[in-house]
């Protein structure tokens, strides 16, 4: 029997493939309940789940309330401008005080907040999960995203059945805008674990983290799926089954942080490739028949993708944001609760 009791969650990387089913499974069982229209189990009652957010949210923080409160608990908001850590308060300390207040901590640090500068978000997670005996869960750093992609891996599984020797393509996709590679990252390690052939599209430039690479790599050839990295969209995009077009920072930002780089020359760079944007003819022509369109939002419409895609049949992005709200959901039941009973 799987138990996750207590247990950090920082990335989908950290978790053998029986916890990841086993998430999966509480997750699908928990939509099961709402679409029968009856009431969780409320095995997280009278638990309480701090939500420290140095970043601003949508879906997640919604999501890990909703969560809480339908399995008879409480999330806690903590916005860190109201706290004392901008004031020089260490981090571990707030760590060992919410550990001592409630059953779990979730940690959102990315962005315009570390400046882009690849590795801060995830260190400050990482001290949280540290100096807490209480269960720290990833809501987002600058290199990973692990309940967003396992309500995404769920919703492939939802409308492509059997995941392995399907090809999922993460393609980088023009934005005017700047955005971290949490997300990316993410989706390709958990993608990989479970036997897909995953594809990365970017122009030069946009590389992702080493690490990420090698994990990717290993994960391929551990589950009998693969991995490959291109530099042409379109080469990326013929014959795959589902592909998520998201925009993210060059390497050589993410190393400096943007004050360093300078925005105004990462945009020059992101402009020369104005073309790599998502088109329902592109979807239409090159992608195999049935084919999903992913995204974990907000998506930068008429950038990234047109609202012909987004809005199409093709386009899966509610229902995807709607899973979301179950894996964070199994997450917090597993690592909060000592008898998930799901």
């Amino acid at each position: 029997m799987v138990k996750l009791y207590g247990r950090d969650l920082i990335t989908t990387q950290d978790w053998s493939l029986e916890e990841i089913h086993e998430a999966l499974r509480i997750a699908k069982e928990l939509k099961k309940l709402s679409r029968m229209g009856k009431p969780w189990p409320d095995i997280l009652r009278k638990k309480t789940f701090f939500m420290v957010f140095y970043a601003s949210s949508t879906r997640t923080r919604a999501a890990f309330e909703s969560a809480m409160t339908y399995l008879g608990g409480h999330a806690a908001y903590i916005d860190v401008s109201t706290t004392r850590l901008k004031a020089g308060e260490a981090t571990k300390d707030v760590a060992k005080m919410y550990e001592a207040y409630g059953d779990g901590i979730g940690v959102r640090i990315l962005d315009e907040i570390i400046d882009f500068k690849y590795g801060e978000g995830n260190k400050v997670v990482r001290e949280y999960a540290e100096a807490s005996k209480k269960p720290v869960i990833n809501m987002a750093d600058d290199m990973f995203h692990p309940t967003q992609g396992i309500g995404d891996i769920m919703t492939v599984q939802e409308k492509l059945g059997e995941l392995k020797g399907k090809k999922f393509t993460v393609m980088w996709a023009y934005s005017s805008r700047l955005r971290g590679p949490c997300s990316i990252q993410e989706e390709i390690l958990i993608a990989t674990r479970l036997g897909m052939d995953v594809v990365l599209a970017h122009p030069p430039g946009f590389e992702i983290d080493p690490k990420i690479l090698e994990w990717a790599r290993e994960n391929a050839r551990e589950s009998g799926g693969s991995f490959e990295v291109v530099n042409d969209y379109k080469e990326g995009l013929r014959g795959a089954n589902v592909v998520f077009p998201r925009s993210w920072v060059t390497w050589g930002l993410m190393q400096v942080g943007a004050s360093a780089f300078s925005r105004e020359r990462e945009l020059e760079i992101h402009n020369k490739y104005r073309d790599w944007m998502l088109t329902q003819q592109l979807v239409d022509d090159l992608m195999e028949r049935g084919a999903i369109v992913t995204h974990v939002l907000p998506v930068f419409r008429g950038e990234e993708a047109t609202d012909e895609v987004m809005d199409g049949p093709n386009s899966v992005i509610y229902e995807q944001a709607e899973n979301n709200l179950y894996s964070k959901a199994a997450v917090l039941a597993l690592t909060m609760s000592e008898n998930p009973g799901i």
